[in-house]
Formats: C-alpha cells, sequence, structure tokens
C-alpha cells in the first residue's frame, strides 16, 4: 500500500465521518419534535425502551452519541439508570442500520435494476437533489433544508466509502498483507485491533464501514472479521466512558454498564464465533459488505439475548464496582446539546420544575400574610435563591444551545423560553417582596382592616388560580388554557383596582397612618405583576405557535376574544367580585 493510497484511505475517511455529520444532522431536523416524542415514551417499560433506543440511534445515526445523552439524562437527574438499560441495548440494535446501507456498496451484478440499488448508482442524483434544495430555499428553516442536507450528507457518506475502497483494492495482491491477515486469526488479536480502531475514531458505524471496504478487496475471511466487529463494538463505549468523567455516580453507572453489556455481548458472540468456527464451514469463505453487516447484526442480536434477561445481575455488578457518592445536584447536562431537539424538550421539563418550584414560593408568599413563621420565609428565601439558580444556568444552556443549527418549530421553542424564565423569576421576585411586606406587618405588629382582609383573599385566590392555569397551560404545552389565561388577568386587574379604591376611602375615613395604607397597595401591585407575569407567559407560548403575529397586536387580540369564554368568565367574576364602597 503506497503513500498516494494512504491519503486516499484518510481522505475516505473524513468524507465518511463527515457525510454522517452532516447526515445525522438532517435527520435529526426532519424528525423535528419526533425526537422529543420518543424521549416521552422513556418508562420502566423495558420493550418500550428498547424500540426508543433503536429510534434515537436511527435517528442520531450513533450509539455514541446516544450513549453520551444518557449520561447527560442520569446526571441531571431526567432519567434514572435502571432506565438506560434498554435504551443501550436497543441502540446497539439501532447502530446496524448504517451497515446495511453501506452493504449495498458490494452489489456485483451486470443486471441494471440490482445494479441501481449500488449508492454509486444513486447518491450523485440524490446530491443533486439535495444541493437543489438548498439552493432554492430562501427560509432558513423550512423542513426542504434538512432533507437537502441529509442527500448531500449521505452521497458525501458514499463518497467516501468509494475512496476507502479504491484505496484497499492493491491490497488484494500484496503478499504482505496477507501474512498480515493470517496473524489476525487470532481473535484476541483480531478483537483489539477493532477495539483500538473505534477508539480512535470515535465511530463504529465508521469502523464498520472501513471493514466492509476492506471485505471487497476480496482477501478478508469471515473468521478475521468476526472478532474484529466484536471489538468495534466494545471500541464504541470509549465516547460513553470519556463523557463520564466529571459527573456524579449514577451518570458514571450508566458508562460503565454500556460497556459491561459489549464486554458481555463480545464473549457470547466469540464463544458461539469459536464453535461455529469447527461446525460451519462458511465462516471460512471470504467476507463482503453484507456479510459484514449480518455479523454485526448478529453480534448486536446476541448481546441483547444474553444481557437483557441478565440485566439485574449485570446491573448489580456495576453497582459493586462503582459505589454510591454524595454528589452535587445538575440542573440540565450541557451533554444533551448533541441533540438540539432533545435538549429543548428537556429545558422544558427543567423550566417546569423551576415553574413549580415558583408556584410553591407564591403559596407559601401570600400565606405569611396570614399567618407568619420563621421556618417559611426561610424556605421561601432558599426557594427564591434555587430560582435563581436555574434561571442562570437555563439561560447560559439556552445561549450555546441558540447558536445550533435549529428547526423553525424548535427555534420559536428556544425564544419562548428565554423569556418564560424570566417571568417565572420574576413572579418569584415578587412573591420575595411579599413575604419582606409580610415581615414588616409582622415586626410592627400592624393590622389591616377586616373588608381588606376579606378583600385580599379574593385578589390572592383569584391570581393563584391564575397562575395554576398557566402553569397547566406550560406543562402542558395546552393552548387552550393559554388561550384563558390573558382575559383572566384583565378582570384580576380590575378587581385590584376597585380594592384599592375601597382602601382609600377607608383610610381617609379612619384617618390610618399612611404607611398601612402604602403596605396594602405594595401587597396588591406585586399580586398585580404576577398576574401580568402570567399573561407574558401564556402569551409567549401562544406566540412561538403563531410567529407571525406581533406580540401587542396578539396580545389585543386575546383582550378581544372574551365572548369565547363569556360564561368561565363570568363565573370567574362572581367568585372573586369585590362591592365598591
Amino acid at each position: 500500500m503506497d503513500i498516494f493510497s494512504i491519503f486516499t484511505l484518510c481522505g475516505g475517511l473524513a468524507f465518511f465521518l463527515y457525510g454522517m455529520l452532516v447526515m445525522s444532522s438532517g435527520l435529526e431536523k426532519i424528525s423535528g419534535g419526533k425526537l422529543e416524542k420518543l424521549m416521552e415514551q422513556l418508562t420502566s417499560n423495558p420493550v418500550k425502551g428498547f424500540l426508543v433506543g433503536i429510534g434515537m440511534t436511527i435517528a442520531v445515526q450513533s450509539s455514541s452519541a446516544v450513549s453520551v445523552m444518557l449520561v447527560g439524562f442520569v446526571n441531571s437527574g431526567i432519567m434514572k439508570l435502571s432506565q438506560t438499560i434498554a435504551i443501550t441495548l436497543g441502540s446497539n440494535i439501532g447502530t446496524t442500520a448504517t451497515s446495511w446501507i453501506l452493504s449495498l456498496s458490494g452489489i456485483q451484478s451486470t443486471n441494471v435494476f440490482l445494479r441501481l440499488l449500488k449508492p454509486e448508482s444513486f447518491s450523485p442524483m440524490l446530491a443533486l437533489i439535495g444541493v437543489i434544495l438548498l439552493m432554492t430555499t430562501k427560509n432558513n428553516y423550512s423542513r426542504r433544508k434538512p432533507v437537502g442536507a441529509f442527500l448531500i450528507g449521505f452521497a458525501v457518506l458514499m463518497f467516501g466509502m468509494g475512496l476507502m475502497s479504491s484505496s484497499m483494492a492493491p491490497l488484494a495482491h500484496d503478499p504482505n498483507f496477507a501474512k498480515l491477515l493470517i496473524l489476525f486469526h487470532n481473535p484476541i488479536l483480531g478483537l483489539l485491533v477493532g477495539l483500538v480502531v473505534t477508539a480512535v475514531i470515535q465511530s463504529s458505524a465508521a469502523s464498520v464501514g472501513m471493514l466492509q471496504a476492506l471485505s471487497m478487496t476480496g482477501s478478508l475471511s469471515y473468521i478475521v472479521a468476526a472478532p474484529i466487529v466484536a471489538g468495534q463494538n466494545i471500541g464504541t463505549c470509549v465516547t460513553a466512558l470519556l463523557s463520564s468523567i466529571g459527573v456524579n455516580t449514577n451518570a458514571k453507572k450508566v458508562a460503565a454498564t454500556h460497556i459491561i453489556f459489549n464486554i458481555t455481548g463480545a464473549i457470547a458472540f466469540l464463544l458461539i464465533y469459536e464453535i461455529f468456527i469447527h461446525f460451519v464451514n462458511p465462516l471460512t469463505s471470504m467476507a463482503n459488505p453484507f456479510g459484514i453487516a449480518i455479523v454485526h447484526t448478529v453480534y448486536n442480536v446476541v448481546t441483547v439475548i444474553v444481557c437483557f434477561p441478565l440485566s439485574k445481575l449485570l446491573l448489580k455488578l456495576v453497582h459493586r464496582i462503582i459505589k454510591d457518592e454524595e454528589s452535587k445536584e445538575v440542573i440540565i447536562d450541557e451533554r444533551l446539546l448533541l441533540t438540539p431537539s432533545i435538549a429543548v424538550a428537556q429545558c422544558y421539563k427543567t423550566t417546569g420544575t423551576m415553574a413549580k418550584i415558583t408556584k410553591e414560593t407564591l403559596s407559601l408568599s401570600v400565606r405569611m400574610l396570614k399567618q407568619y413563621n420563621v421556618k417559611t420565609a426561610e424556605v421561601i428565601n432558599k426557594n427564591e435563591a434555587l430560582i435563581d439558580k436555574y434561571q442562570d444556568t437555563l439561560e447560559a444552556f439556552l445561549q450555546k444551545l441558540s447558536a445550533k443549527e435549529l428547526s423553525e418549530e424548535d427555534s420559536n421553542k428556544v425564544s419562548q423560553l428565554v423569556l418564560s424564565i424570566s417571568d417565572f423569576e420574576k413572579i418569584a421576585d415578587h412573591s420575595t417582596n411579599i413575604l419582606n411586606i409580610a415581615t414588616k406587618i409582622h415586626k410592627k405588629e400592624w393590622t389591616l382592616y377586616d373588608e381588606t382582609i376579606d378583600e385580599l383573599k379574593k385578589i390572592v385566590n383569584a391570581v393563584k388560580e391564575v397562575f395554576d392555569i398557566t402553569l397547566e397551560a406550560f406543562l402542558n404545552q395546552d393552548l387552550n388554557y393559554a388561550y384563558q389565561v390573558e382575559p383572566l388577568e384583565q378582570i384580576v386587574d380590575d378587581i385590584a383596582y376597585y380594592a384599592k379604591k375601597n382602601h382609600v376611602k377607608r383610610i381617609k375615613q379612619a384617618k390610618a397612618h399612611i404607611k398601612r395604607g402604602f403596605v396594602y397597595a405594595e401587597i396588591l401591585n406585586d399580586l398585580e405583576r404576577i398576574s401580568d407575569h402570567c399573561s407574558n407567559i401564556a402569551t409567549n407560548m401562544i406566540q412561538s405557535m403563531n410567529s407571525d403575529i406581533p406580540k401587542h397586536v396578539l396580545k389585543n387580540q386575546l383582550k378581544t376574544e372574551t365572548s369565547k369564554y363569556s360564561s368561565e368568565l363570568e363565573v370567574f367574576k362572581d367568585k372573586y367580585l369585590i362591592e365598591r364602597i
């Protein structure tokens, strides 16, 4: 193999890896919200988890990327270690899809229809279609662009495969290479070679592709190829191992589980392989790309068959190898940036957690107006600090996420999240203001008028109901709830307005100290602002799905659509009605 063949091989590998990167990126964007829906299927049901693992790996074209994501999920507390087992095994099956696509390059026939199945025959046309889609699409968020990217990525990948095959063609007549292959009859040596090559290039699909290209020389037997395939599947665990550095104990266990499963599968596969050597002659015949794909699939099927029944036992082994340690809480793991659409979905869930903490903070704060408690005040302050931490972490993560290539849908969602996170944080700030006012009332031993207390109860309950509707809308992305918020917020403003007017009249009549009057007005202002931020959250959510409508226009439209909810509005008004004095 001369220096030019080596350069061609390296260039082919570079084209292959780049094509896979472009293809997987395009495929992820085409899938849009489907990856998020796949994530929603993550349950304790191992069959569903297995199918999700297959689907995710096909979508991102990398079992290594899936394993890194799982490390991130567990590190963030999104998933439990037990949930990752079935997904890991499913990803091993999903990764075989690439080898089956590449096996088409080995078709040798004079039949015109079979020759059309060869990627070399149709990939140039796919590349042309992809370029046309990219050049004729002006909208950066159009679905046509990721389709074009996928087609171009596939063509580049197959071009790289062709370069690798042509660079290895001279090896068929090289006596030194023939002598080298004799050494690989030792399965342990073959396994180590597959492991090292895959660990270096960080892609089992690429290393399997190289093996398939080598098989086209007609000098590679199955007896040599099978152990190399086993080593390639162990080598792919290196990516997950590297990603587990600096994470919590459970996340490290995810990487360890992936390694143990693949080693167990390799041992089982090599035992079957040794038996077949003695009884099945085809193993000594020369391999081809199609046969390599079969070997790759058989290996992963054997791994699943062996590891699924032993999963609990292997999990215990992982727990014994890696001892539990106290680990700090991770709000969201940056490894999720590998798959932007899934990262967006997890940002929603994490923001939902932040919103629930905000709800608790609001509820505890208004309760302090009725009965002050020092321990409750500490909980509120801790919650407020935690919400600030959530805001800082999520905003930094979303800034990095927005720099990725996102679909129009995901881009709108990121914009909505940035605004909603700020609104939830401000609601927590106003809740803390209410706590501070309650603390002042408690220290000064001030009392409010009985009529004022009754009115305050109504306003507090109205604001809490508006927040509950907003939270329901956000957590479930339910537009029916979102459309109700703005009209109800207007009614809260009306109620607060009448309460302020009534309070001013009471102060004048009783000639109360003016500072006491200001205290009540401050509480009403904070409650109004909380209601306003609820309106912002709901409006942002609606706008993310109707991005062509300016926000101020949308708000006006929502205010005029009260007739749609007239019956609900009347109930709301009657429930929290404040009589004017």
